[in-house]
């Protein structure tokens, strides 16, 4: 008799565990559902706004799906020949500059795993410093001119060419991922410090390279403000200066509007454009997204775990 009732009461804890289990599993889906549309559905109202028409933006007909198909606010946008010569730009400002900023990092990175590198704690907290504390924009902006960088090119890609979190992050990569044991062995085989960085080190930290690749890629990308202080030559412009640049232009002021049908267009047309301008900026980085999400994921999970 009492073998059946703790068997009994045995299923009963089994019963009520998966009973809980099901009741906390329903709860997951339901908030993660909850989650995906508060994230999926802007993105989607943008891309679905930006491909309708004016009037149907304006009256707030467009929920879901576009209401009115038409194309017509990026024939605006691509209209400006700017716009070409903006990705162009942004691209070789996107490829340069992270490979720039990368290789900064790896070489800054490496040195400070090491614990025999005279000044170790010194340069890092030199370099945490920065983080804190800034010259602010005005010094910035003199450094930059005196090295007469001011209109080129370089000047968007040099000043911000080392992001310190960025270097942490990667230096705390290196140092979970590449024992010391290993350095040791390529010592005994009389390899020295560059061979064992070129060979070892920067093909073990493939994933939290290509996190760098696209945290520096994103961030140079959606910049404009530096382009805005540094360049003069409308021919350097990145794609979101000039991105800035229509949409400032196409800002109506209603005093210089007198008939209300066309201030009723020209309205329409404005609030179209910018949607349509979201989704020409955003677009390159979200189509690779999905091919760098996986070395994403691995590097930030394993670069942050320790400092």
């Amino acid at each position: 008799m009492v073998d059946i009732l703790k068997r009994n009461k045995q299923k009963n804890v089994k019963y009520n565990n998966a009973k809980a289990d099901r009741i906390f599993s329903l709860i997951n889906g339901l908030i993660l559902s909850i989650a995906v549309i508060l994230v999926a559905y802007p993105l989607l109202f943008v891309l679905s706004a930006s491909f309708s028409s004016t009037d149907a933006v304006m009256a707030g007909k467009v929920w879901v799906f576009p209401v009115e198909p038409t194309l017509t606010s990026y024939k605006a946008v691509f209209a400006n020949k700017q716009v070409f010569t903006g990705y162009l730009n942004s691209t070789f400002y996107v490829l340069v500059g992270s490979f720039f900023s990368v290789a900064l990092t790896l070489c800054a990175a490496y040195p400070l795993t090491r614990k025999e590198l005279p000044g170790n704690r010194i340069f890092t907290s030199l370099f945490l410093f920065t983080m804190l504390f800034s010259g602010g924009l005005v010094p910035t902006y003199l450094v930059v001119q005196k090295l007469g960088l001011i209109d080129t090119r370089w000047a968007l890609i040099i000043p911000n060419a080392l992001g310190i979190w960025n270097l942490i992050v990667t230096r705390t990569y290196i140092k979970q991922n590449i024992p010391e044991e290993l350095r040791e062995v390529a010592r005994i085989e009389g390899a020295g410090d560059i061979w064992f960085f070129l060979k070892v080190v920067i093909p073990l930290s493939s994933p939290i390279i290509a996190v760098m690749l696209l945290y520096y890629g994103v961030g140079i990308w959606n910049s404009y403000f530096d382009a805005l202080i540094y360049l003069n030559d409308q021919r350097l412009y990145p794609l979101q200066l000039i991105l800035r640049n229509i949409l400032i232009l196409n800002q109506i002021d209603i005093t210089m509007v007198k008939d209300v049908s066309v201030l009723a267009r020209m309205q329409g047309l404005s609030e179209v454009l910018k949607y349509a301008l979201i989704v020409v900026a955003t677009a390159p980085f979200m189509a690779i997204y999905p091919f760098v999400q996986k070395y994403f994921v691995k590097g930030m999970m394993v670069g942050s775990l320790k400092g």
